[in-house]
């Protein structure tokens, strides 16, 4: 693990908050409906079938990114978003975020775009399934070899000098 490994948790896990803080109320009753009304006025319509689909994006993006696990995926979906949210919205408005300006989205959308080219570190679940994929195929050519080896020396012990057979071919196979 490396300290870029670990860099990029509060990256991941700081958009994934703000994905989900987005995301969420897009996806439950009042905050449906208003997100819908919005859709409207930008031009998406129906607005409800917007406002669920931009929703599920932004907290597929959250809940990604959070654990680890297809945040380059999560990413995209950030990029995407915030990059309609740019121009639909915020773009005409210039950059300063305390006059609705894009600043905001430009961080987040800088952050997507870090987590999708370093993809999700070691700190992950990604991380963690890779480390226990490449390590499950070592174990059990150990654990092969130790039965192959043991079984061959109680064979050596029991009949004499081993016979090339089974457990040779397969040793040779393993090598």
């Amino acid at each position: 693990m490396t300290a870029g490994d670990l860099g990029l948790v509060p990256a991941r896990m700081s958009l994934a908050a703000t994905m989900l803080k987005h995301g969420l109320p897009k996806l439950r009753g009042e905050g449906r409906a208003q997100a819908a009304g919005f859709m409207e006025q930008l031009g998406f319509k129906p607005g409800a079938r917007f406002a669920v689909l931009v929703g599920a994006a932004e907290v597929f993006a959250g809940v990604s990114l959070a654990l680890g696990v297809a945040t380059r995926v999560g990413a995209l979906a950030v990029l995407a978003t915030q990059g309609v949210a740019v121009a639909k919205v915020h773009a005409p408005k210039g950059f300063d975020n305390m006059a609705g300006g894009w600043e905001f989205n430009a961080l987040l959308m800088a952050t997507a775009l870090g987590v999708l080219l370093a993809g999700p570190g070691e700190v992950s679940v990604h991380g963690l399934l890779r480390r226990g994929v490449e390590s499950g195929p070592r174990r059990l050519e150990r654990g092969a070899r130790w039965l192959l080896d043991g079984s061959r020396r109680l064979g050596a012990r029991r009949f004499g000098a081993p016979r090339p057979g089974l457990a040779a071919s397969v040793t040779r196979l393993l090598a």
